[in-house]
């Protein structure tokens, strides 16, 4: 049923690059911190080469992503297919963070045009590609994408998404340093 891959072939690539959501797992190194599990998508992942994906990190409620990352890289990126096929890929591996003035930044976001309020790429040089079943996840339609963040980030503006993610994104829940002002 399951299958471990040698890395991100061309056929696996593309079954990546359909699905129109992702989500992404990480955690501290504190037995008592929080395990942290986010939804991600709207066209925002590249894969870089058959070993590492990256992908925009737009400006949201909280950096826990980012904070885990810092601390101690360890990440699971699972993709799952909604559509007829069941099917499950997650992508274990070390993870960074990449900030706006980097050349990897740069070409990360030019590769997903009409995103704002990116305050990051998350990249992730993938130590394991699995598959599994999926046939526990329900079949569903894509209706739509939410228009909400980009409207959301225009209307703050550069200083104003400067100021939410001073307030927002500096710490963790579990108080570990995440983004710097």
């Amino acid at each position: 049923m399951g299958k471990v891959f040698e890395s991100i072939d061309e056929g696996l690539a593309a079954w990546i690059a359909e699905q129109r959501m992702f989500f992404v797992a990480t955690a501290p190194l504190s037995a008592d911190g929080h395990v942290n599990v986010s939804p991600r998508g709207g066209d925002s992942l590249s894969l870089l080469d058959d070993h590492t994906v990256a992908w925009l990190d737009l400006t949201g409620s909280g950096a826990e992503t980012i904070a885990h990352l810092t601390e101690n890289g360890r990440i699971c990126v699972m993709f799952c297919s909604f559509d007829a096929r069941p099917r499950i890929v997650r992508l274990h591996g070390r993870g960074r963070v990449v900030l706006p003035g980097d050349e990897l930044f740069a070409r990360v976001e030019a590769e997903h045009p009409g995103h704002i309020g990116a305050r990051a790429v998350i990249v992730v040089d993938v130590e394991r590609i699995a598959d599994a079943c999926g046939w526990g996840v329900p079949v569903m339609e894509f209706v739509d994408e939410r228009d909400i963040m980009r409207p959301w980030a225009e209307k703050k503006g550069p200083d104003g998404l400067d100021e939410y993610r001073a307030q927002k994104n500096s710490r963790s829940i579990d108080g570990l340093p995440a983004l710097r002002s």
